[in-house]
């Protein structure tokens, strides 16, 4: 039996789009940034320039997607063990587990090393600058859609809106603490480093399971 026609198309289609990432992923390995144009991006990639932008709207838009695949680990880790976690309790509410469960997935990634690339990569000097923050901020989007997705089917019960807006308010914090560590480290792949992070990432999860109370 054939495969249909478009199936095909759609897989061909997924192939150009993925060969485009990668081939961003090289040429911001290898030039340590993102000095390269749509032309040599096409070119390394073996596509048209047309395909470039039918996939892309921009070089930003395929930076992005360059980060939310290197920050992608975190959805690949929460993952894997869904088959057994997943319940069909429709009782089932998001909460402290699930927060927990996230707390658990993200400490036990290293993030420092994929964060000190995109860092040096990104290029810049400025931890709080818009370029970062706008690429990083598109990325996590995009990664805590992958973590919504994956919590909703491991906790169907979970109200849509609860999960959303325990996952956006993670990936936010995520975002913010990045800017912290990266001014109080240099960005920096070390021991030292990652206790920075290890440090900061405890206080955002304290934050988020306390809340944010008044102390008058």
């Amino acid at each position: 039996m054939t495969e249909p026609a478009t199936d095909r198309r759609a897989a061909l289609k997924e192939r150009s789009r993925q060969a485009i990432v990668q081939a961003a992923a090289e040429l911001m390995d290898e030039t340590g940034g993102t000095a390269f144009t749509v032309d040599e991006l096409a070119e390394r990639a073996d596509v048209s320039r047309r395909t470039v932008f039918n996939h892309f709207a921009s070089l930003e838009d395929v930076f992005a997607e360059v980060c939310a695949e290197v920050l992608g680990e975190l959805i690949e880790k929460l993952a894997v063990p869904i088959d057994a976690a997943a319940t069909d309790d429709p009782t089932t509410e998001p909460g402290p587990a699930m927060l927990d469960e996230l707390a658990a997935v993200v400490r036990s990634t290293d993030l420092v090393t994929p964060m000190a690339y995109l860092t040096r990569t990104l290029g810049g000097t400025d931890a709080g600058g818009p370029w970062h923050a706008n690429l990083l901020t598109r990325a996590l989007s995009q990664v805590g859609e992958g973590l919504t997705a994956v919590l909703r089917r491991r906790h169907p019960g979970a109200d849509p809106l609860d999960l959303q807006l325990l996952v956006s308010a993670f990936t936010g914090g995520v975002l913010v603490c990045h800017a912290h560590w990266w001014e109080r480290t240099g960005a920096a792949d070390d021991d030292a480093s990652r206790a920075v992070w290890a440090e900061l990432l405890d206080r955002l999860i304290h934050q988020l399971r306390t809340g944010f109370a008044s102390t008058r």
